[in-house]
């Protein structure tokens, strides 16, 4: 299977507005797994020895649910950091160099996460 393509990014409004709502459906979407495979790993315990098998797979689960949550308040104070810039400059653009590096960090910690987690769909450059 050959390496994917990067993906470069001309950062507007239009398009920071819609990789945060990518980068927003991904968390929902981890999430909502993590929370899935908890639920179906806690169906399965019979009794209280099966906690010490159970246990480690609720943990990693655990961390991605807090993971997906700390993604989406960054999204969020994104999201205002942006919207006040706008209403201040009635009009730009182009993003402002705070928003510019904010969004640049939660590209490359998105990049690491699906590196750890062996998804490698798609890389991002800005």
């Amino acid at each position: 299977m050959p390496r994917p393509k990067r993906k470069e990014i001309k950062l507007t409004n239009e398009s920071a507005l819609g990789l945060m709502q990518e980068i927003y459906n991904e968390c929902v979407e981890q999430r909502t797994t993590a929370i899935r495979i908890q639920n179906k790993m806690i169906g399965f315990m019979k009794e209280a020895a099966d906690m010490s098998l159970i246990g480690p797979v609720l943990k990693e689960q655990q961390k991605i649910v807090d993971s997906a949550i700390e993604k989406k308040l960054s999204l969020s104070k994104l999201m205002a950091n942006i919207m006040s810039k706008t209403l201040d400059s009635k009009g730009v653009d182009g993003l402002d160099g705070d928003v510019r590096e904010a969004l640049t960090e939660m590209l490359n910690k998105s990049s690491e996460d699906k590196k750890n987690s062996g998804d490698t769909t798609v890389n991002y450059k800005v």
